[in-house]
């Protein structure tokens, strides 16, 4: 069992190799991307990566304040549900209304990778090789379609 800095510290250990694997990668505009913390530039709509000592997951995270306006950003979604599942190589789990970890309702679309801890640094390559790809595929698709989301709000 680790203390609280030492779990930390060695998820922030996981976060900063991830982030030195990934930098070389280019995003699909072709820009430099900072990928742990990617930003889609648009407000609510947020792309996630988390790992804890039981699993991995991956997500679209929409936190829209106002529950239509959120559901409304979420059906778009929807529109682009095959488009996405086809650029992801997958299918992903869609939640309309989930509590957060704040005890927030927001909507999610997601991808989780269970039995693989962040804390076990054998893990890791695992983990690496969860998220990759699939932070990759989601800034393809949000390359394309972001337009179209940055009109909604």
């Amino acid at each position: 069992m680790y203390s609280r800095e030492e779990a930390a510290k060695l998820k922030q250990q996981f976060w900063i190799t991830f982030g030195q694997y990934m930098k070389p990668v280019p995003s699909a505009s072709g820009s430099t991307v900072h990928w742990v913390n990617y930003r889609t530039g648009v407000k609510n709509i947020f792309f996630k990566m988390d790992v804890t000592n039981k699993k991995a997951v991956i997500a679209i995270q929409l936190t829209h304040n106002d529950d239509g306006i959120r559901h409304l950003i979420f059906e778009q979604f929807e529109v682009f549900k095959s488009m996405l599942s086809d650029t992801l190589n997958e299918e992903w789990d869609w939640f309309k209304d989930v509590t957060d970890d704040y005890g927030k309702t927001i909507s999610q679309i997601s991808m989780e990778h269970a039995n693989v801890s962040v804390f076990n640094q054998q893990h890791w390559p695992d983990l690496i090789s969860f998220f990759k790809p699939r932070i990759i595929a989601l800034d393809e698709f949000w390359d394309n379609v972001k337009p179209v989301f940055e009109s909604l709000v």
